[in-house]
């Protein structure tokens, strides 16, 4: 790189609220619930373990999602400078190269703190971060899936985040019993996903890009995304019960039969209804999370 390269590349850093608006704190939220609900279901202190618990939280949201977002935004720049010029980085507020300057310092960031938190959520991060790199940077570039994509996007958001909450109280691998909930919890979040997709099957169309509302058609993948969820949850269930969690069973069930009232809305119309749903269903898809954890938990 040149001089002058180098400098236009650095020039003029940007404000700290354009960088914390390229992070997309509303993007947080998901994965930090996630992480709560692995320190829940761990069944440690939490008073005990309080700097670990802080340290985690900040890992999960703003620092490896936060660099997600902003990885994403950086290779989605020239698409966006034509669908959403007042994003930060096609409007110039996020000038040069400091977008892909701030992906890589949140990319060493988020591995210094893994590590700091002992190997397994070291293992968790690099998983975590290369799922964040794959799907938005080519050559791999998995958003253009409408299988792979959600799934990266719905292992990382929940089963590595709650894995990493489990990892950091415990201080080492979780059980398998916790560990198998947090994977189809995770299926089940690839119906999450592909209902976020509802949103954009047209820009997705036009763009090459092959979401299941785009490729099986928007009735059908609302079908398989209702399924999806629906399963995953009456697996959740049945381990639980099995496991003489009946409490926390009992309250998953109540809540994946309201889920299902709702879905029956939901399936009339897919695209004015997804973000709906999203509002309602998807809400008890999280809180079903948080009982089965505190079942795991010994709290219910």
């Amino acid at each position: 790189m040149s001089e002058s390269t180098l400098s236009k590349s650095f020039s003029r850093p940007p404000a700290l609220k354009d960088v914390v608006e390229l992070t997309k704190p509303v993007t947080w939220f998901p994965p930090m619930w996630a992480f709560m609900c692995g320190v829940v279901s761990s069944g440690v202190s939490i008073a005990e373990n309080w700097v670990f618990l802080t340290v985690g939280i900040l890992l999960t949201g703003p620092i490896v999602c936060g660099t997600s977002q902003v990885i994403n935004d950086w290779c989605d720049r020239h698409v966006d400078a034509i669908n959403e010029p007042d994003r930060p980085i096609p409007s110039g507020r996020i000038p040069g190269k400091w977008g892909v300057w701030i992906a890589l310092l949140g990319t060493a960031i988020s591995l210094t703190v893994g590590a700091a938190l002992g190997p397994w959520v070291f293992i968790a991060t690099c998983v975590a971060l290369f799922f964040g790199w794959a799907y938005s940077a080519p050559p791999l570039r998995l958003k253009r899936s409408g299988w792979w994509g959600p799934a990266a996007c719905a292992l990382s958001y929940e089963g590595l985040s709650w894995f990493t909450g489990a990892t950091v109280m415990i201080g080492g691998l979780p059980g398998t019993n916790i560990i198998t909930i947090l994977l189809l919890y995770s299926a089940g979040a690839h119906g999450i996903m592909t209902l976020n997709d509802f949103k954009a099957v047209e820009g997705d169309r036009e763009m090459g890009l092959r979401s299941l509302p785009v490729t099986m058609g928007v009735r059908n993948a609302a079908l398989f995304a209702c399924a999806t969820m629906a399963l995953a949850q009456v697996a959740v269930i049945t381990l639980l019960a099995i496991q003489d969690f009946r409490l926390s069973a009992i309250i998953v069930t109540l809540f994946l039969i309201v889920q299902l009232g709702l879905m029956v809305r939901l399936l009339r119309d897919p695209s004015k209804f997804a973000p709906w749903y999203n509002a309602t269903g998807i809400l008890l898809y999280v809180f079903g999370m948080l009982a089965a954890a505190l079942g795991l938990g010994g709290y219910i």
